[in-house]
């Protein structure tokens, strides 16, 4: 009832069920194995549009997909936008959906105003998307937050700008930056953004088992989930 083909910009997945970026895990042989066991779709580690820029040799190991069955996601992070856009080319001969993280917690990344900090700056951040899409061979797409802390709930309005920037695709976490991963993700902000974009949107936070995954689409009606952490525990069976 809900497992469905999911159609990004030109590309069309053979289901809905996103495996998340995730840094130290989602490498190659990761990857393909979630692949090969059903996701329509799993991205790389996020990697550095600085590092790309500066032709960081580490940072391009990690978009390593030999044998990788596509389509294939790369995110990359930054808030440089000439950064972003040359990472953007970079990529472009590996990815089929090019993905911008902008909810990344980690105190490593938003220390540099990358990640969830483009939360508290939506003009940069609808800029990065509009000239990240404009070189881009690829839909792209964003993955934010509900915000970045109680005082700053922007998912609605940085979805409607991502949206006009040109992007295919958003993928939302329920909760803000302030609380990281603790308590439990917001998944009515994730049917509210749903309802004011016209692209689709991808719910993410608390999916541990199969019955999480059907309560995410029935509660939020999203197009499709990110799975994160679940898709590393044993009670995940979906």
């Amino acid at each position: 009832m809900y497992l469905d083909k999911l159609k990004i910009g030109n590309i069309e997945l053979e289901n809905n069920i996103l495996l998340a970026p995730m840094a130290g895990i989602t490498d190659l042989p990761f990857r393909i194995l979630c692949r090969d066991n059903g996701a329509g779709l799993a991205f790389t580690e996020m990697v550095s549009g600085k590092a790309l820029y500066y032709g960081d040799e580490k940072t391009k190991k990690l978009l390593d997909t030999t044998n990788e069955k596509r389509p294939i996601g790369v995110q990359i992070f930054g808030n440089d936008i000439e950064a972003m856009k040359k990472a953007t080319e970079y990529v472009n001969n590996i990815a089929d959906i090019i993905d911008i993280n902008m909810g990344c917690p980690a105190p490593k990344v938003v220390k540099n105003g990358d990640g969830s900090k483009l939360l508290l700056n939506l003009d940069l951040a609808e800029e990065i998307v509009k000239e990240v899409v404009s070189v881009s061979k690829h839909p792209v797409s964003v993955k934010i937050r509900k915000g970045w802390d109680s005082n700053n709930i922007v998912a609605i309005e940085a979805a409607k700008r991502i949206e006009k920037a040109g992007a295919s695709m958003i993928t939302i976490h329920g909760r803000t930056r302030e609380e990281y991963y603790s308590g439990m993700a917001d998944w009515d902000i994730i049917k509210q953004v749903k309802k004011e974009v016209n692209i689709p949107v991808i719910g993410n936070g608390d999916i541990k088992t199969w019955k999480d995954a059907k309560e995410m689409f029935e509660q939020t009606n999203v197009d499709g989930i990110m799975i994160r952490k679940g898709s590393t525990w044993k009670s995940m069976d979906i």
